[in-house]
């Protein structure tokens, strides 16, 4: 296949219907693609049907080389250990591009009472939609977005009405390839029965069929990564040994995409992360000193989480309440050498541009990241 005789029958090769043969012929043509004539064959691929064989074209004919950026590790100053209060839509913003190494987050359930109520089911997808668009400008090339949602009950309105019920994780999916986030894994996490909301009891009394509706004890954890065509061996060369040591995780880590989690509850906010799935999410998908995203900060557990694993922490809330309570119980419990910063939308961006290193986000760098 490295002989030139067989470079006529691969390129015949390249108009075969099976991805898998077109797969092959391209490797056979690589060894010559410095010829001009071979070049330009493989460059007719760029808009193949097929997401592989672009992939593989792009990668080979177009990708830069995988050189070391020696700032990957890095993150900016201003954002570290840092709770804005406000819009997080409005906040990112004028947050920099390629600035944050990990976002975990839970957005509030659709029409949850203690925030806002949305016009439409539709409306609150739109809006996560745009969230996660800034999400993913603010995301270091290769890095990962792990959302946690799960499908939510609408109660019926009265007895002649049915009850409805959203599924959050598989309705924004889509929205999240789209944009550019590539999916890596699906976590479940599952809570013990009793904590769960009790829809099974109707059902075990009279046993008829089509009404079973069972005891929704799990939750979704998709793991997505930022689209890139560099492989994770690359993102390990961006940090020391050093780092990459203190970095290792220990043993006890889940072994399965089944997470075995009790819920946390906590009379100030009526959804809390157990800080025993952020601690596992943050070992597993950083490193000592990134930079770790929580656009909806709620109770601030990820914060909590990310300073006791030796990471930093950016948040946003919305909600005045919330964000007072992180700044008691943060200031007052956590930090002793590291002083978080609480800051209004306005004196966020002022402190932004106040920044040495700080650059505006411009359309330009809109369209290159997205």
């Amino acid at each position: 296949i490295r002989s030139k005789k067989c470079i006529p029958c691969l390129k015949e090769l390249l108009k075969d219907k099976d991805p898998n043969i077109i797969l092959q012929a391209i490797r056979g043509l690589l060894v010559f693609k410095d010829h001009k004539d071979i070049n330009q064959s493989l460059l007719k691929l760029k808009n193949h049907k097929n997401e592989l064989v672009r992939n593989v074209i792009n990668i080979e004919l177009y990708e830069e080389k995988n050189t070391v950026k020696s700032k990957h590790h890095l993150s900016p100053d201003y954002l570290k250990n840092t709770v804005v209060l406000g819009d997080v839509s409005k906040i990112l913003k004028n947050v920099g591009s390629d600035s944050v190494h990990l976002t975990f987050t839970s957005p509030p359930y659709y029409n949850a009472r203690d925030y806002s109520i949305y016009n439409s089911y539709e409306g609150y997808i739109s809006f996560l939609e745009s969230v996660f668009k800034e999400v993913y400008k603010i995301t270091k090339e290769g890095r990962f977005f792990i959302l946690n949602t799960s499908p939510i009950i609408i109660p019926r309105v009265g007895r002649k009405y049915s009850s409805t019920r959203y599924p959050i994780p598989y309705d924004i999916h889509h929205f999240l390839i789209k944009m550019g986030w590539e999916f890596i894994d699906d976590i479940i996490w599952v809570k013990p029965e009793p904590s769960a909301k009790n829809r099974i009891s109707g059902f075990n009394q009279h046993r008829q069929p089509v009404t079973y509706k069972p005891n929704c004890v799990s939750e979704s954890v998709m793991v997505y990564r930022k689209k890139s065509t560099k492989l994770l061996d690359w993102i390990l060369k961006q940090y020391s040994k050093e780092i990459i040591n203190e970095s290792k995780v220990g043993d006890g880590f889940p072994t399965s995409n089944i997470w075995n989690i009790s819920p946390t509850f906590d009379k100030s906010h009526s959804a809390v992360f157990p800080k025993e799935l952020c601690d596992n999410v943050i070992k597993l998908y950083s490193f000592v000193g990134d930079l770790i995203f929580d656009p909806f900060a709620g109770s601030g557990t990820v914060g909590v989480s990310a300073i006791k694993n030796n990471r930093y922490f950016f948040m946003t809330e919305i909600q005045k309440k919330y964000f007072d309570d992180m700044k008691s119980n943060l200031k007052n419990d956590l930090f002793t050498d590291s002083i978080p910063k609480f800051l209004t939308l306005k004196k966020f961006n002022t402190s932004i541009k106040s920044n040495e290193n700080f650059r505006p986000r411009n359309k330009t760098n809109s369209k290159k990241t997205s």
